[in-house]
């Protein structure tokens, strides 16, 4: 099935994505999955990018749309150029590209293997932007949609977290750019801001105890774990409305203007939460949150996670 150019046309909202090409990358769990599964129920013809050949295609099976799964690692850029030029050849152009790929890790900076915080930023921020340059070329000729998947830790960065905030600082601050640079093509960016989603990444989040009281500290809403369907959900309809922010929640929206006073209230809790621990107390040794699609996460060599959260 060939995809058309554009998104933009008379019919309703949620149909003019039918028959359009999305590529998912980190399509294999999570919040990858979850959102494979809402854009294949509008319509939307998929290619699923991930690690594991064989986890993308149990999540191509449930998928209502033609899809196709390509093993394929955002941190290889000529793995992506090989990727792009597959789904063209059976799909079409792609309309719309999700940036969702990440992994995370929690431990503190000076025990985090230097390994293992720079897989991270391949992941998240290299990832992202070798995601882009494969694709954009379809983009173009489509007048298509990228969408970088970001996080609320690009509002205030969270000790115990320095390379998964770092990098979704980062992913948000290339997305802002590209979307300059590609706006005069036709092409539009948009970020979407993921807080709290119930995938692997959660698991063990509440074990860092400077992580724990964060949390504890947030309003009774922010606290809440939403699943990754409903996120998936959020993120579609952005996407059918080609919107440059998308909100997940959507009362996530209101912080916007309350950014520049986040760093000072997350460094205020981390220094309460550092000071009440007992010293010569250890905190656990740096570890990838949720499970690898190596089926190892202690590995520095780590993998593409599809899940995001605050």
């Amino acid at each position: 099935m060939r995809g058309s150019p554009g998104i933009r046309t008379h019919r309703p909202p949620r149909e003019q994505l039918r028959g359009r090409v999305a590529v998912v990358t980190g399509g294999a769990r999570g919040l990858g999955a979850a959102l494979a599964r809402s854009l294949s129920n509008a319509g939307v013809c998929l290619a699923l990018l991930g690690r594991r050949e064989e986890s993308l295609r149990q999540v191509a099976a449930s998928l209502a749309a033609p899809s196709i799964c390509v093993e394929s690692d955002v941190t290889d850029s000529a793995a992506l150029a090989a990727a792009a030029r597959r789904v063209e050849a059976e799909l079409g152009p792609a309309s719309v590209i999700v940036a969702n790929a990440g992994v995370a890790v929690s431990g503190p900076f000076d025990q985090t293997p230097a390994e293992l915080w720079q897989q991270v930023v391949d992941v998240n921020l290299t990832g992202a932007a070798n995601t882009a340059r494969a694709f954009l070329p379809q983009l173009m000729s489509t007048h298509g949609y990228f969408l970088q998947v970001a996080s609320t830790a690009a509002f205030g960065s969270s000790p115990m977290m320095s390379a998964y905030c770092a990098s979704k600082a980062g992913a948000e601050s290339f997305a802002l750019a590209l979307r300059g640079e590609v706006r005069p093509s036709g092409v539009q960016v948009g970020i979407a801001y993921v807080h709290w989603a119930g995938t692997d990444m959660l698991s063990g989040i509440d074990d860092d105890p400077v992580l724990q009281a964060l949390r504890r500290h947030q309003p009774g809403p922010a606290r809440r774990v939403h699943a990754p369907d409903q996120v998936a959900r959020w993120l579609t309809r952005g996407i059918v409305r080609r919107s440059p922010n998308i909100y997940a929640p959507p009362w996530l929206r209101w912080c916007q203007p309350l950014r520049p006073l986040f760093p000072a209230l997350v460094a205020s809790v981390a220094r309460r939460e550092l000071q009440a621990t007992p010293s010569g107390t250890p905190f656990s040794s740096a570890a990838v949150l949720g499970a690898s699609e190596r089926g190892d996460s202690s590995s520095a060599s780590g993998s593409s996670h599809s899940s995001d959260s605050c």
